[in-house]
């Protein structure tokens, strides 16, 4: 099969099957670059990152280094993070604030919207054709904001930003309506993890209500041990995490994944979030006094676990977690994760995310090690029978009025994901 044409392409994603080579090809890798993740809109950074004029952040987008930037005008840029001199990366590290820019190679130096601003010895380019006007830093092709999010696109065509989130949009909202100032920003700095599996296992993996007794029974005993004797709250909460993950089938089964789209999803929460601590009852205080009792109930009530912007973004609204997801080759792939901090709440709130992801997220983190074990797993097993097709009928689903209804048990969100790498993958290139 040449996968260099459409039709090949297309053939390798069926309605509830798909072929093991899309899991393990570099060839296939390589065209999932272009025409998914060079096509979609692709998170690139939160503007509390980027508060003043000349606050900048490094990102990555499809193996492409971008900077996001304030420019003298307020407004936030995302740049091509190269010097169009000889190509040398302009910005290092994960941010900071500048002037200007300037290239360590040969001294380059570029205003906050790119625009070249000086060269040394300008002169010695007398007479050799050589075009001033050519010479600024490249804007991304498109770039833009939805409540603080910056997102990007290395198409200069497409939907826009609204139309590409559609009605998984909810989501970013509840995140920020949870702010009882009605504002997020991102604290402190990120877990980058690498992960030895295909970035499409990390996405199936998501909403998959299957998987937690199964995987993660080493764990789960502990941590019910750990809750039931733990004295302070934060230590019990930590517990109460892990133990989350002993949910029979039943109760994975009672829990709604709602389906987009264009690939996105989202999963109805199952870990306790409500608490009786003061500090708690304080931040409900808190933002009663800016949305009322009614719409406070209605905010903290819309319990997702997690939602999935494909092809690379996850967000967990009630612990305030973000999630980044950068294939690197076929069986390689980046995760950053972030928290984000509600303005306005109490500092116990943010302590309690920053936990949650210490306890599912970081490297010393027993559920991850489940999860990170088993997805080697996966990428180890799927290049037996490389012609052979893997299984993604489990569940059925039904229409409802954003997206289709289906449960933590059914598999209809994965299926919704590859009819949204068919899609990418099959348009013209």
């Amino acid at each position: 099969m040449d996968v260099r044409t459409d039709t090949s392409v297309a053939a390798l994603v069926e309605d509830g099957r798909a072929n093991r080579r899309i899991y393990a090809d570099p060839a296939i890798f390589e065209l999932e670059m272009r025409r998914i993740f060079g096509r979609a809109w692709l998170y690139v950074g939160h503007e509390s990152q980027v508060p003043k004029a000349g606050d900048y952040a490094t990102a990555t987008l499809a193996r492409q280094p971008v900077i996001m930037v304030r420019g003298a005008d307020g407004a936030v840029r995302v740049l091509f993070n190269s010097c169009p001199h000889r190509g040398a990366l302009v910005a290092t590290g994960r941010g900071g604030h500048v002037e200007s820019f300037r290239c360590d190679y040969h001294g380059w130096t570029f205003r906050l919207d790119g625009a070249l601003q000086s060269i040394p010895r300008e002169g010695d380019y007398a007479g050799t054709g050589f075009d001033r006007a050519c010479a600024d830093m490249r804007l991304v092709p498109r770039a833009d904001s939805y409540r603080g999010f910056v997102f990007a696109s290395l198409a200069a065509d497409g939907p826009d930003l609204a139309a590409f989130l559609g009605p998984a949009a909810a989501n970013l909202d509840n995140m920020v309506d949870r702010a009882p100032d009605g504002e997020l920003e991102i604290a402190g700095g990120c877990f980058e993890t690498l992960q030895r599996n295909n970035w499409k296992i990390y996405l199936e993996n998501l909403h998959d209500g299957a998987h937690a007794m199964i995987v993660h029974q080493s764990s789960f005993g502990p941590g019910k041990a750990a809750a039931s004797a733990a004295a302070d709250p934060l230590t019990r909460f930590r517990a109460e995490v892990v133990a989350a993950n002993s949910q029979n089938y039943e109760q994975m089964g009672a829990l709604e994944v709602t389906s987009y789209a264009r690939g996105h999803s989202d999963m109805r929460g199952f870990r306790r979030a409500a608490s009786d601590e003061p500090y708690y009852l304080d931040y409900v205080a808190k933002l009663e006094e800016r949305l009322g009792k009614e719409r406070t109930e209605a905010v903290l009530g819309t319990q997702r676990h997690n939602a999935m912007f494909y092809p690379g973004m996850s967000v967990h609204p009630v612990f305030m977690q973000l999630r980044v997801i950068q294939p690197l080759a076929a069986d390689l792939t980046r995760v950053d994760i972030w928290v984000l901090r509600m303005k306005g709440a109490p500092a116990w709130m943010h302590r309690r995310n920053v936990a949650f992801a210490n306890t599912v997220h970081s490297p010393s983190s027993i559920v991850k090690a489940d999860d990170l074990e088993i997805y080697t797993r996966v990428q180890r097993g799927v290049v037996a029978e490389g012609e052979g097709w893997l299984d993604q009928r489990r569940g059925t689903e039904a229409a409802g009025a954003d997206g289709a209804r289906s449960t933590a048990l059914s598999e209809a969100f994965i299926r919704n994901q590859y009819r949204a790498w068919r899609d990418y993958m099959a348009a013209e290139a």
